[in-house]
């Protein structure tokens, strides 16, 4: 068994921090909000 292999048969690198993990769910969430409010303002000021 090498150093970079758990006995789990998963390697160390497959596995991200838990901070990464946090960082992807935040920008992930504010890119749809940010998504959402854009075509609220276009669905808004589009209706003459």
């Amino acid at each position: 068994m090498s150093d970079a292999q758990r006995p789990g048969g998963r390697d160390i690198e497959d596995k991200l921090p838990r901070g990464i993990w946090v960082r992807v769910l935040i920008y992930v969430f504010v890119g749809h909000a940010f998504a959402a409010f854009v075509y609220l303002l276009f669905t808004l000021g589009g209706g003459r």
